[in-house]
């Protein structure tokens, strides 16, 4: 692992990444609350079939350092650009997984698309998470709010329930093992706790609406249309009609986690549009 200092508003983030193989780069954008590591079941494939794969902390989580402010889409996009000058790249593939797809459409709305060759939104919450009279398949501001409530007051006990709903688990139908809650329970935890209920804040409020309809690169959508963290119909749907040309791949029954629970069906589908 390997971390670039990243200077923002006169305070410097040390940005932790991970760069293996080579090839064209694809750089992966992980979802709340975790960190690089949840794209572990992606990282072997995509190097496998002849990329280079650069995967990175968000600050504020993972083993970034954390800041006290700075994790508006605007902060986190700005910490993109920088990733990929720093390592000079070009013709990048970005996926954004969750949250991360906020960074993706924000990194082509401020610093434009010349360096970006495709995208991948996967679970992704684009274009709006909240419900809102022109969006009344999003998620009730009463919702988003008890969200961070329970943050503030128990932000152990809320991943705990949290980590369950991502994989729609239960005991009578458990989707994923107990060791990968167990998994995403510590690294989430470990998150800096401003981070985790102010980044919570940027996906909950941030509309990218206008910004998807002026998306011209070639574009996939992957979505479970079981998710439960993110409605299909809010999200994947919705996203679709905004980016013009844009691919959506529906995955029957899965949940907001398919990168673990449909991780190889996942990993065909991104390789075959990396390559197309």
């Amino acid at each position: 692992m390997t971390k670039i200092t990243i200077k923002n508003k006169g305070e410097a983030v040390a940005l932790n990444y991970v760069d293996y193989g080579q090839g064209q780069a694809v750089v992966l954008i992980h979802g709340w609350p975790l960190s690089h590591k949840s794209w572990e079941k992606q990282m072997d494939a995509l190097v496998s079939a002849g990329f280079r794969v650069i995967a990175y902390d968000r600050r504020g989580f993972g083993d970034s350092s954390a800041p006290w402010d700075g994790y508006t889409y605007d902060d986190l996009a700005a910490d993109l650009d920088t990733l990929i000058n720093e390592l000079g790249l070009e013709e990048v593939i970005l996926v954004g997984f969750s949250m991360g797809g906020g960074e993706v459409v924000r990194y082509l709305t401020n610093h434009g698309e010349q360096k970006i060759a495709k995208i991948a939104l996967v679970s992704s919450i684009i274009p709006l998470v909240k419900q809102k009279a022109d969006n009344p398949a999003g998620v009730p501001e009463k919702v988003l709010n008890e969200i961070l409530t329970a943050l503030k007051t128990d932000r152990l006990k809320f991943l705990t329930d949290f980590h369950q709903g991502f994989y729609n688990y239960s005991k009578a139908k458990p989707t994923v093992s107990a060791e990968q809650l167990t998994y995403d329970f510590s690294i989430a935890s470990h998150a800096a706790p401003q981070a985790t209920i102010k980044a919570a804040q940027a996906w909950m409020d941030t509309d990218f609406r206008k910004e998807c309809a002026g998306i011209q690169v070639p574009t996939l959508i992957i979505h479970g249309d079981a998710d439960a963290t993110v409605p299909f119909d809010t999200a994947a749907k919705q996203a679709h009609e905004l980016i013009k040309g844009s691919q959506l791949i529906a995955y029957p029954e899965a949940s907001h986690g398919l990168n673990v629970t449909h991780a190889e069906q996942l990993n065909k589908d991104l390789i075959a549009f990396f390559k197309g």
